[in-house]
């Protein structure tokens, strides 16, 4: 029995022993060795390869943020490279409508500089070599200052379109019959014609002027002791005391008071002298200077001491 392995099994039905001989119990031994050593092994491998496929998540979670943090960077990259298109797409438009604003001031200077060769024209004055800031400074104060004595002096006509029947001066009055001075100007005109004020200023009278055969009259003061006057209206359509501005529709033409037919009776009085009113009606811009010598019965001397009138010429002092 001592070189034999006995091996007893129980179960319910009793006990029976079996019996190995020295070989199969090396045998046994080796395998319950090969078993144990497996075993380890086994687990040292696993534990390895567990670390492994730590070591291996752990690339691949760097990978994917390694990824991650290119493809963003990427995607900023492409914002940038995007906002870079636009800042040059929008510098090439600036730089186009720079050119193109050029191009118009250009024009606008050409087009400037031929207005005031033109406006030196319209105001008789000689033309300069250059035309720089200085010589349109004076066209500019020159022309504002004969615009000014143009709003202020009566002047033009105050009914369009209409010819003169009756001129200033001496004549047979149409329903007296007698010799009698016409301060003014007639203007044959059809009922209801537009009557517009000659230069600014404010109404002394607007309404039904018996006494002096006038019918529906107005009458405008304006500057440097000016009056003008409107007779025989049909319609008035300022009252006393306005203030009208040239070229303001004052009224409509008729046949009132004491007149013969349809027409419109002008004056222009300067401190209560009646003045022919045919230099005013044809006095403009373009031949400013000429009112001042046709009119000579008018002190313009001491007027253009204060306001210099005519750059050409000394007016009369009368």
């Amino acid at each position: 029995m001592r070189n034999k392995l006995v091996i007893t099994l129980t179960t319910v039905y009793g006990s029976r022993q079996y019996t190995l001989n020295q070989v199969a119990k090396f045998v046994l031994l080796a395998f319950l060795l090969l078993s144990a050593l497996s075993f380890f092994v086994s687990n040292a491998l696993l534990v390895v390869k567990t670390d492994d496929l730590a070591d291996l998540e752990e690339d691949h979670q760097e990978l994917t943020e390694s990824f991650d943090l290119l493809v963003g960077t990427q995607a900023l990259y492409q914002d940038e490279m995007n906002q870079l298109s636009t800042n040059l797409s929008n510098l090439t438009l600036e730089r186009d409508q720079l050119q193109e604003e050029n191009l118009r001031i250009g024009e606008l200077n050409t087009t400037l500089d031929n207005s005031l060769y033109g406006l030196e024209t319209l105001l008789g004055m000689e033309h300069a070599e250059t035309m720089d800031s200085q010589r349109a400074e004076e066209l500019t104060i020159e022309a504002n200052k004969r615009l000014f004595f143009l709003h202020s002096i009566p002047n033009g006509v105050p009914i369009q379109g209409q010819r003169i029947t009756d001129r200033f001066g001496f004549r047979i009055h149409p329903v007296k019959k007698k010799k009698v001075m016409h301060n003014g100007i007639d203007f044959k005109a059809n009922r209801g014609t537009p009557v517009y004020a000659t230069a600014d200023g404010v109404v002394e009278f607007s309404g039904f002027h018996k006494s002096s055969g006038f019918g529906k009259l107005i009458i405008l003061q304006h500057n440097f002791g000016f009056k003008t006057y409107y007779a025989h209206l049909d319609a008035l359509k300022i009252k006393t005391r306005d203030f009208v501005r040239k070229g303001q529709l004052i009224g409509l033409s008729g046949n009132t008071g004491l007149s013969t037919g349809p027409h419109l009776h002008y004056e222009i009085r300067h401190l209560f002298t009646a003045k022919d009113p045919e230099p005013f009606i044809s006095w403009d811009i373009t031949n400013f200077n000429t009112l001042f010598t046709k009119v000579k019965d008018i002190k313009w001397a001491s007027l253009n001491a204060m306001y210099p009138l005519n750059q050409q010429q000394d007016l009369p002092s009368q």
